[in-house]
């Protein structure tokens, strides 16, 4: 259980408590839902003593890809599963700040696990699907797993429109009842972005999500990425400096020097973050001086 520390005195207080259900676990997957940002304000994050980061704040405005880099070890995928709340599934984690959706603390006192996991995605750097599911039911998994209910009627405009926007549904739809596990790995990935998709989530997070994947399939995935951004906010973590130039709207340096916690050294558009950087590490980081 995820534990909360007071910054000021390093004590930690007691695990936030969950509260309230939403809108009757229904879900209106077809209602058109405005854009919306998301907000880190002073995220510090702990793994038991070990401290890895340290008053992270970053808008991750609506309707645009963040695009989040910097070396390995600097905290960008932690602080990405604590805008969603996996960050507590550990159970030596901890963290100090809010998170902010719509304005309000994802990790509020009153508000519910599940409330955060339906309207926050994620899409994982290996692709997880469920190897002896359907690529159907893989897609309308999601809708159990988060305890939504959908009239089967609906289902299959659901599967339909999810791996359309995920741009699979020509490459599957004579197959659906076929295990998802018989896919390709960019194929994969791409039924796991439907999945995602299909609770209809306000932020879709993806760690790395083209790390394992041929160059074809990558580039696939970065113009679902393109497409989807009009629907929905996306933040990105990933390695590939050429892949985030393309991609993003705007950009984040995470570093971690020294020994030192993770923390953000610039932010900013992209054009500027790769064009013209104000600072000389976030230069020597994108031209693949370190890193």
């Amino acid at each position: 259980m995820i534990t909360v520390r007071n910054e000021k005195s390093g004590n930690e207080d007691a695990p936030r408590s969950r509260g309230r259900r939403s809108d009757h676990g229904t879900a209106q997957v077809t209602t058109a839902k405005p854009l919306i940002g998301i907000e880190a304000r002073e995220i510090s994050a702990w793994f038991s003593s070990r401290q890895v980061l340290d008053r992270v704040s970053l808008d991750m405005e609506a309707g645009q890809v963040t695009a989040l880099i910097g070396p390995s070890g600097c905290g960008k995928s932690t602080f990405l599963r604590i805008l969603n709340r996996m960050h507590e599934m550990i159970p030596s984690a901890s963290l100090a700040g809010e998170v902010l959706l719509d304005g309000e603390d994802i990790y509020d006192a009153t508000r519910r696990l599940t409330d955060a996991r339906r309207q926050i995605g994620m899409v994982f750097q290996k692709p997880n699907p469920f190897p002896a599911m359907s690529i159907y039911d893989n897609v309308v998994a999601s809708l159990r797993l988060t305890g939504l209910k959908v009239p089967t009627s609906v289902r299959d405009e659901i599967v339909e429109q999810c791996l359309s926007k995920a741009g699979l549904w020509r490459e599957v739809r004579d197959r659906l009842r076929q295990p998802g596990g018989g896919l390709s790995g960019g194929q994969q990935q791409r039924l796991c972005i439907a999945r995602a998709l299909a609770i209809r989530p306000r932020v879709l997070l993806m760690d790395e999500p083209c790390s394992a994947l041929d160059p074809t399939s990558t580039f696939r995935i970065e113009e679902t990425i393109s497409e989807l951004k009009s629907e929905v906010t996306i933040v990105i973590v990933t390695h590939n400096m050429q892949q985030a130039a393309r991609v993003s709207d705007q950009c984040a340096f995470f570093l971690a020097q020294d020994g030192a916690p993770g923390h953000i050294v610039e932010y900013g558009p992209t054009s500027a973050m790769f064009g013209s950087p104000q600072d000389s590490r976030t230069a020597a980081y994108v031209t693949g001086q370190f890193g």
